[in-house]
């Protein structure tokens, strides 16, 4: 969808979907609607974030600044490279519909060998998988928009969304890393000057390749530097929903809102039960606890809720990458229908007043 039938959309959208009345935005705040976004990780269960952004973008939403984790950095890579080559953001599902999940499973010759290999593998290498189809589709794709390096996601110094940002932090994508040698989670592009690395000259595809790799599945990134390679792996293991990422440190008001998307059911809906078995089995299930019930307690408090869209996608593992179409298009439907939701009951005015209020 595209052009004519995109404004269509986006004019049924307006009819279903009002604005709100002139006076329930914040002081400064005019009627584009617009919104920073986080994206919840979740490996292969991602496509419902896709689901769920396009429904935003159909609404009328631009996003001036993205971040997410795993494969909230994957979609959200992709809105701000689509927003920053001038697209449409209905492009971002025939991108994601390109994907060939099961070339995620990319095995060296090692982790071939009968029985042993994918022990061997994660042994050798850290990871089972390499990682290389991952990073080399998001080179493709975002090359295609013109985008290489963080330096071509900067925001312009007279752009609006720029206004109050240090120079650091003035770029359209943000996504979150876990570097266990240090212990900490870092911020690419704003922490890599802490690796002695010039932010605008670091390759956007390869930070998303190190925040999407999932421990012992995907082999990690070494980033070196002075003292040492640091080891880079998936975000989502120390923040995978950074909502409050975007916020305003000081007293104002923000100028518009910041959207989570999750990829679990709004709290307190009781999760689904599923049969966990075996070693593997075992593993998966800490795998998926990790990354999605981490902090709970901070992800359920009120004013997070309020700002987030929550897609059901349980029963559904974050390394599923045989998922046939029909589990795809599930996923991405259960995305558009969540988004869909949310819009019905948002309310700017109702968030600031009760969350963001000054003083």
């Amino acid at each position: 969808m595209c052009g004519t039938g995109a404004r269509r959309v986006q004019h049924l959208w307006r009819q279903l979907l009002p604005l709100p009345p002139r006076g329930s935005y914040p002081s400064g705040v005019t009627t584009p609607l617009r919104a920073d976004l986080v994206c919840e990780g979740g490996g292969v269960k991602g496509i419902g974030l896709v689901g769920g952004v396009t429904v935003l973008a159909e609404a009328g939403y631009t996003f001036p600044r993205v971040a997410g984790s795993s494969a909230g950095a994957i979609a959200g890579c992709l809105v701000a490279a689509l927003q920053q080559a001038g697209e449409p953001l209905t492009r971002l599902e025939d991108l994601v519909r390109s994907v060939d999940y099961r070339r995620f499973r990319d095995v060296d010759l090692l982790g071939r060998l009968p029985l042993v290999g994918r022990a061997l593998a994660v042994l050798a290498h850290d990871g089972l998988y390499e990682g290389r189809y991952l990073e080399q589709f998001l080179r493709g794709a975002l090359d295609d928009l013109g985008i290489s390096t963080f330096g071509d996601l900067r925001i312009p110094s007279d752009d609006e969304s720029a206004e109050g940002l240090p120079d650091q932090h003035a770029y359209r994508l943000v996504v979150t890393v876990s570097d266990l040698s240090r212990q900490r989670l870092i911020r690419l592009p704003w922490d890599l000057p802490q690796y002695d690395v010039e932010p605008d000259h670091y390759s956007v595809a390869r930070a998303v390749r190190a925040s999407a790799a999932i421990p012992f599945f995907f082999r990690p990134v070494r980033q070196p530097t002075p003292a040492g390679d640091a080891t880079w792996v998936d975000g989502g293991l120390l923040s995978n929903f950074p909502i409050e990422l975007f916020d305003r440190s000081d007293s104002l008001e923000p100028r518009w809102p910041t959207f989570g998307v999750r990829l679990t059911t709004r709290p307190p809906s009781p999760p689904a039960t599923r049969r966990v078995e075996g070693p593997l089995g075992i593993g998966l299930a800490a795998l998926d606890t990790l990354l999605t019930d981490q902090g709970s307690s901070y992800l359920e408090a009120p004013c997070t809720v309020q700002r987030t869209v929550f897609i059901p996608t349980s029963g559904v593992s974050v390394v599923e990458f045989d998922l046939d179409r029909a589990a795809q298009e599930r996923l991405y439907q259960a995305g558009r229908e969540a988004a869909a939701q949310f819009l019905r009951t948002w309310d700017f005015g109702r968030y600031v007043a009760l969350c963001r209020r000054a003083g």
